[in-house]
């Protein structure tokens, strides 16, 4: 028996600096808020993922363990690893990709306000740690709840 994989591609960049498995990990956690990855749906497999990014098939199964040890996948022996939950409330909000202007509002503001900081000159990096500690300044304290 065969599945199709999901339709996610992980991107690794070796010069990023953060370990190739937990880049896969990041990965597939961003999918599932952002509601690309479904419960039900599969990974794909190591030999997938080794020929699209010639990486070592263990760090691909690390990731996969790291998953799986969260909760977040299932291994099906024979089978592949298989999207048991999703992370936050992304999709519900219409953070998909393919996701309509009508329900997804915060998907719409944020783009725009994305542009505008193109527009100002800033750069993708720039915009990125302006983001993070805007988010590190609003969520503060949450982790000690």
């Amino acid at each position: 028996m065969t599945a199709e994989s999901a339709a996610v591609e992980f991107r690794i960049d070796r010069r990023s600096g953060v370990a190739t498995y937990l880049q896969i990990v990041q990965q597939t956690k961003q999918a599932l808020r952002l509601g690309v990855l479904e419960p039900g749906d599969r990974l794909p497999t190591a030999r997938e993922v080794v020929e699209a990014t010639a990486i070592n098939p263990n760090t691909v199964l690390k990731a996969y363990r790291e998953l799986e040890r969260e909760g977040l996948v299932e291994a099906r022996r024979g089978l592949g690893t298989f999207v048991r939950r999703t992370l936050g409330t992304l999709g519900t909000l219409g953070g998909a990709p393919d996701a309509t202007d009508a329900d997804a509002p915060l998907r719409t503001e944020l783009a725009d306000w994305a542009r505008r900081a193109r527009a100002a000159g800033l750069e993708k990096d720039d915009v990125g740690a302006l983001f993070t500690a805007v988010l590190d300044s609003t969520y503060k304290g949450d982790e000690e709840r």
